[in-house]
């Protein structure tokens, strides 16, 4: 990664030195990696598609700030709080195409692999505009909701981990199962942290509450909505609405879900997820990398940030 963000630009060199040393979790190299072992032997096309995942997740973060006008990630100032938002979509622009350069340098299978991170560059695209819609309209259903976080986290798990798979040339039957591993992982990690957002501030060590601000209705919610009669139900979604003009609606919502056991019934949604995500791992030989993908998988449910 540092040898692709590399640049004689100084502020850009410098903003990107910076950024990468903020690394989060690194779930999906990780992932690319523990596939590409698990299926073959990592090689250096394993190591490109890992890098280009997460120089395509950063990309995203990137954007998504603009979006947001956020201020701080990882508990550190933003690229947009420092320079600027034209800045950070430039910087964004920027590693983005580094991911696809990596991608391009694979040898083996790689048209396949650029088909995979071409799916996933559209599915990102498809699912902010989703979220858009659904933000303005109130009327996420179940189906809108895993749509929107396939689309938004899931396929980029799925690319890291078949690009992985695509490196090794792995069996065709055992390319699919990796896929499914990763897309139901996927949708567990962001059903987390959807939980996160109706969790007090101070547990989590980061704000929490913004997913309701911005009219995002996320598993917790669908959970008590689901329970609801159609009369309370659209009652609620209409003061959803109202959020903009009324913020203290958010509060008195956040804490309706909480009482209603929303957090707990999502979690429970979330764990059906990471089951099927391992039960997915069945046709993978047994390894070393296979142990580590289930722990992964329990890791994600566990995780307290």
């Amino acid at each position: 990664m540092a040898a692709s963000l590399r640049s004689n630009i100084s502020l850009l060199g410098r903003t990107n030195e910076d950024l990468l040393r903020e690394k989060g979790k690194m779930m999906r190299p990780m992932l690319c990696l523990l596939a590409a072992g698990a299926l073959g032997k990592i090689n250096s096309d394993a190591v490109h598609c890992a890098a280009a995942s997460e120089l395509l997740h950063n990309a995203t973060l990137l954007h998504d700030d603009v979006v947001d006008g956020a201020s701080l990630r990882r508990g550190k100032p933003t690229v947009g709080a420092i320079l600027g938002p034209r800045a950070s979509v430039l910087v964004g622009d920027f590693w983005l195409v580094k991911a696809m350069s990596c991608v391009q340098s694979i040898s083996d299978g790689g048209h396949k692999v650029r088909d995979v991170f071409s799916k996933t560059l559209s599915d990102l695209t498809e699912g902010e505009m989703l979220q858009l819609e659904k933000a303005v309209s109130h009327d996420t259903t179940q189906e809108d909701y895993i749509r929107i976080i396939y689309c938004k986290t899931a396929s980029l798990f799925e690319a890291a981990a078949l690009s992985g798979a695509l490196s090794v040339d792995a069996p065709k039957e055992q390319v699919s199962a990796i896929g499914c591993f990763a897309r139901n992982l996927g949708i567990a990690f962001q059903i987390k942290d959807d939980i996160f957002d109706y969790l007090p501030s101070e547990a989590i060590g980061k704000p929490s509450g913004i997913d309701l601000l911005e009219q995002k209705i996320t598993q917790p919610l669908l959970c008590v909505l689901g329970e609801m009669s159609p009369s309370v139900a659209l009652n609620t979604r209409v003061r959803i609405g109202k959020i903009p003009s009324q913020p203290a609606v958010a509060d008195e919502i956040r804490a309706m879900v909480v009482e209603a056991g929303g957090v707990e019934k999502a979690a429970a949604v979330m764990d059906s997820y990471i089951e099927k995500a391992l039960l997915c791992l069945g046709p993978i030989p047994d390894s070393t990398e296979k142990s580590y993908l289930a722990r992964l998988a329990r890791y994600v449910g566990e995780r307290n940030f």
